[in-house]
């Protein structure tokens, strides 16, 4: 692996992305947990969408930031889920008013796949 402190930096976007209770409670009301200063959905989604090209062509960072071809469909699957819920509501909602989306619900499942499959 050729950059673990950014594939540790993505597990942990994937496990703030895979639990509703830590999204209200950080993101929302702004109560994260010790060791967090701050955190919101748009950290997770600049790091996939912005910063690296998961988003695009995440089988281009296997060896790189992912294992195999097996977690960078993973990875594409969370990117696509965010992805459908920016084109149906837009990129300017509130982070309580994306987890709040029935949609939301696939960003939540699928990152909690996707935690399974890299960890």
């Amino acid at each position: 692996m050729k950059f673990p402190d950014m594939r540790s930096e993505l597990i942990d976007y994937l496990s703030g992305l895979s639990n509703k209770d830590y999204q209200d409670s950080c993101w929302v009301k702004k109560r994260c947990p010790e060791g967090v200063e701050n955190d919101e959905l748009d950290y997770a989604v600049h790091f996939l969408f912005d910063d690296t090209c998961l988003s695009e062509s995440p089988e281009d960072l296997i060896g790189i930031l992912l294992k195999n071809e097996d977690e960078a469909h993973a990875i594409k699957t969370v990117c696509s889920a965010i992805d459908d819920l920016f084109l149906k509501y837009g990129c300017d909602k509130s982070d309580k008013e994306y987890i709040n989306y029935p949609e939301w619900n696939n960003v939540v499942i699928s990152a909690c796949k996707a935690i399974s499959i890299i960890k």
